[in-house]
C-alpha cells in the first residue's frame, strides 16, 4: 500500500514539476507501481497474504469466544485454569 501512495505522490510532484522530481525520468516516477506489483505477486505466491488472512480470522474467533465467555460470566474461571 505504501508503494502505491509513494507512486501517487511522485506522479503529483512530477506533473507539478516540483523540485528535483520534475527532472526525473518517468521510469523512476512509475517504479513504485512496478515494485508494488512485484510485491503482490510475491506475497500471493509465498502464502503471506493467506497467512495474514488466517491470523486475522483466528484473532476474530478468539475475541468472539472471549466475549461469549464474559457474557456467560465464565471468563474468570477460564483464566484461572490456564
Amino acid at each position: 500500500m505504501w508503494l502505491i501512495v509513494i507512486g501517487v505522490l511522485l506522479i503529483a510532484l512530477k506533473l507539478a514539476e516540483f523540485g528535483p522530481i520534475g527532472a526525473l525520468s518517468w521510469w523512476w516516477v512509475l517504479s513504485p507501481f512496478v515494485l508494488a506489483v512485484l510485491w503482490w505477486e510475491f506475497a500471493d505466491k509465498s502464502g503471506y497474504t493467506k497467512r495474514k488472512e488466517m491470523d486475522k480470522l483466528e484473532e476474530r474467533k478468539e475475541s468472539r469466544r472471549q466475549r461469549s465467555l464474559e457474557a456467560l460470566g465464565q471468563a474468570d474461571k477460564q483464566r484461572k485454569r490456564r
